[in-house]
Order: structure tokens, then C-alpha cells, then sequence
């Protein structure tokens, strides 16, 4: 599909930037980031995704053809393009994308020497005045340059994690990273949660899995899980959020379980 205009125009504060972060692959980082992000402009906030990732799966996910990508993440990273100029609209109402594309995969090597590389993005988005309550980074499955922009630059950390039986493992490293981005470069910055994902009822693995991180993370554990389910497979290849492929899926039901307790966290946090 084409870009539309960016669907939020009134001029705001910078919104809550939430890094959606596992240096593991296949975890549901991006379907995690990109039905996250539907869900929560589904409850009528103002969204924006940064794809960060070079595969640019999230741009795909949307629907965004290679050939509407010119201004994007990598442009935002190295030459000082605007998030405004880069953000485009998608199909979901109050939902833009800064799209990625194959050249960000060089944008590392390219900010290597410059100076204060590790805050290319904090300073894009804190430029101007941003008109999304939510921004939600969907980061490389790698603990780079790239993903250590997106640590700087974030208020705080969400992590998908597949009920698998290396998860505690990988987990553990992420929060080591997060301690040491904390140290030297963005102190405020915290976990928001942890996604139990790709859970199947039917095998006793996930179940345990779920019990050991619930046992070792407590309360940083959603209660929303999301199960293992085709029609979130499938999606993507539509390019389309399972919200807008099947509403009615156990996905979809799960992706906005997640999101209410992410705006009920919000609250929370806002009343103490």
C-alpha cells in the first residue's frame, strides 16, 4: 500500500517510548511491537512505531511497499531527517510508522565514529513536539548500535518472551544490557513488562516456562499471554495487524488484553 499522511496532527508533548527489545530472534518481538501498537490506537490512543530493524519486518507488517521507504529510520539516524518528515500513516486510525529498509543495516558502521552516536535517536525524537501518547521502537534481534539507540532514547524497555526453555537465560542477559545502558547512559530507564508469547495450551513446556518466569520476574509479568495462533502467523504476509486480519482470533483477544494492562500500568503509575 501507499503511505497516507500521518493519521495524529495536533502538536503534543513527547509521548511514552517503549523499546520493544530481545537480542534472540523468533521471540515476537515485531509482532509483539506492531499488534501492541494496533491495540493501543485501537483504545483511542496516539500511536507511532520506529521500525529499527533492517529486515523491516514492521514496515511489511503494515503494509508499506519497499518503494514508499525513501524517509525512513535510517535517514532519521544519519541525516538528521525529522520523525515528522519520516512518519507515514498507516490503515490503522491514530497509527504511524517510520519505516525501515536494507540501508539501516549500515547505518552501525556509519555512526561508528561520530560523535554522540548513542543518542541519534533521542535527539530525533525529542526535536520537535510529537503528537503520539505512545511510541513503540521495534529493535533489532541483536544488542548493537542500533538497539542501544532505541534504549537511550526509550522510557522503557518491554520484552517478549517465548515460552521456551532458554528464556530465563536470554532474559537475563537483556537485563544485564538494560543495568549497564541504566550506568552510562539513560538512567530513568526501566522494564516495563515482560510478554509471555508463542504459548501452546496443549504442550507442558509452556506452561512451565510460564511458571519459572512468573516465579522469577513476579509482578513484571503480564497477565496477558499470547498463544500460539495461525491467523497471527498469517497476518503479516497480508500485511496487516492480526487485529485488522481477525479481530475476532485468539491473538487479536490476547494483543488487546495486553494493551489494557499496559494503559492500566500507565495509571497506576500516574496516581502513585
Amino acid at each position: 500500500m501507499s503511505p497516507e499522511s500521518a493519521s495524529a496532527t495536533s502538536a503534543g508533548p513527547l509521548g511514552r517510548v517503549i523499546a520493544v527489545a530481545n537480542q534472540k530472534g523468533g521471540v515476537g518481538k515485531t509482532t509483539t511491537a506492531v499488534n501492541l501498537a494496533t491495540a493501543l490506537a485501537a483504545c483511542d490512543k496516539r500511536v507511532l512505531v520506529l521500525d529499527l530493524d533492517p529486515q523491516g519486518n514492521a514496515s511489511t507488517g503494515f503494509g508499506i511497499d519497499r518503494r514508499y521507504r525513501s524517509v525512513g529510520a535510517y535517514q532519521v539516524l544519519t541525516d538528521g531527517a525529522s520523525i515528522t518528515d519520516a512518519a507515514v500513516g498507516t490503515e490503522v486510525p491514530g497509527l504511524s510508522l517510520v519505516t525501515s529498509s536494507v540501508d539501516l543495516a549500515g547505518a552501525e558502521f556509519e555512526l561508528i565514529d561520530q560523535d554522540e552516536r548513542e543518542y541519534r535517536l533521542r535527539d530525533a525524537l525529542e526535536k520537535q513536539p510529537l503528537p503520539y501518547d505512545y511510541i513503540l521502537i521495534d529493535c533489532p534481534p541483536s544488542l548493537g548500535l542500533l538497539t542501544l539507540n532505541a534504549l537511550v532514547a526509550a522510557d522503557a524497555v518491554l520484552v517478549p518472551l517465548q515460552c521456551e526453555f532458554y528464556a530465563l537465560e536470554g532474559l537475563g542477559h537483556l537485563l544485564r544490557t538494560v543495568e549497564r545502558v541504566k550506568k552510562s547512559f539513560n538512567p530513568d530507564l526501566t522494564i516495563q513488562g515482560i510478554v509471555l508469547t508463542m504459548y501452546d495450551k496443549r504442550n507442558n513446556l509452556s506452561d512451565l516456562v510460564a511458571s519459572d518466569v512468573r516465579e522469577h520476574m513476579g509482578k513484571l509479568v503480564y497477565e496477558a499471554v499470547i498463544p500460539r495462533n495461525v491467523r497471527v502467523s498469517e497476518a503479516p504476509s497480508h500485511g496487516k495487524p492480526v487485529l485488522i486480519y481477525d479481530l475476532k482470533s485468539p491473538g487479536s483477544r490476547a494483543y488487546l488484553d495486553l494493551a489494557r494492562e499496559v494503559l492500566k500500568q500507565e495509571t497506576e503509575w500516574v496516581a502513585a
